[in-house]
């Protein structure tokens, strides 16, 4: 999750994994496991619609710490999974039968993982340069049948509010992401019309914002990725500690209402 405007990749030269949410950081596999909670509910009652089963070959991109792999494989009882990730050691370390562990970055030229019936990507595009040029690779790794289905993150902010705590923090939070690595989510509404460029068929799209409760699994993954890229936060200009201090108590607040980001997953079918 693996996660704006303008050109692709916003100009920034830095890379997920690299300048922010290091894989090296011990509080990095919570903060995943918590957004898992909340959106791999989601994607498994779509995956398992889209047909996820036994006979299949399935390309998990990005595949973090495993939480859509291991339901892939045990859940949907897919014959293999592939799981692509520049940091594979806690994939790695799952031992499923039929897990493929491969330590790649999905924008490498020279990757050739080979074909599947399923390629699933969630929260990657968007924090990556190119986006309309990796849906066109990723449609290409598809067998005839197979669906290719991606998500990313959106937002519907309150345009009302632009002063509150929350509100500033996560612009903040969009501002530093796109000037640090280039996160871009205004792209995400062309996914569908990407997919049916690419020459997929029955292309559909659904957005899920997850309710944000005070301790529940949204809020604490909100919480977590702010603390961790809290000195890119104080240093946008558009927040100092004070404003990032008030927005993490909010979010542990019985006060707490908002409509929070949610996540947009697209799909289609090779013919």
């Amino acid at each position: 999750m693996t996660d704006p405007a303008g050109s692709p990749g916003g100009g920034a030269a830095g890379r997920y994994g690299r300048e922010v949410f290091t894989p090296e950081d011990p509080r990095e596999p919570e903060r995943i496991d918590d957004a898992a909670l909340v959106y791999d509910p989601v994607t498994t009652r779509l995956l398992r619609e889209l047909g996820a089963g036994p006979g299949l070959r399935c390309l998990e991109v990005g595949a973090g710490t495993g939480t859509v792999a291991r339901w892939l494989l045990e859940g949907a009882g897919v014959t293999e999974v592939v799981a692509l990730d520049q940091d594979t050691r806690a994939l790695a370390a799952l031992g499923l039968p039929g897990l493929r562990v491969l330590t790649a970055d999905v924008t490498d030229e020279d990757l050739d993982p080979g074909t599947f019936d399923l390629v699933h990507a969630r929260f990657v595009l968007m924090h990556l340069p190119g986006r309309r040029r990796l849906v066109s690779r990723l449609a290409g790794l598809l067998n005839p049948g197979g669906v290719l289905v991606i998500g990313d993150a959106v937002e519907l902010p309150d345009t009302r509010d632009r002063s509150s705590a929350y509100r500033r923090t996560m612009d903040a939070m969009w501002a530093a992401l796109r000037t640090t690595i280039g996160t871009d989510l205004t792209e995400v509404p062309a996914y569908p019309r990407y997919l049916r460029e690419e020459g997929l068929r029955e292309v559909g799209a659904e957005v899920f914002c997850p309710p944000l409760v005070p301790g529940g699994p949204a809020a604490r993954f909100w919480s977590g990725t702010w603390r961790r890229i809290r000195p890119e936060l104080e240093t946008s200009g558009l927040v100092d500690a004070r404003v990032v201090e008030r927005a993490l108590a909010y979010l542990e607040s019985p006060d707490l209402a908002e409509l929070g980001p949610g996540m947009a997953t697209v799909w289609g079918r090779r013919p």
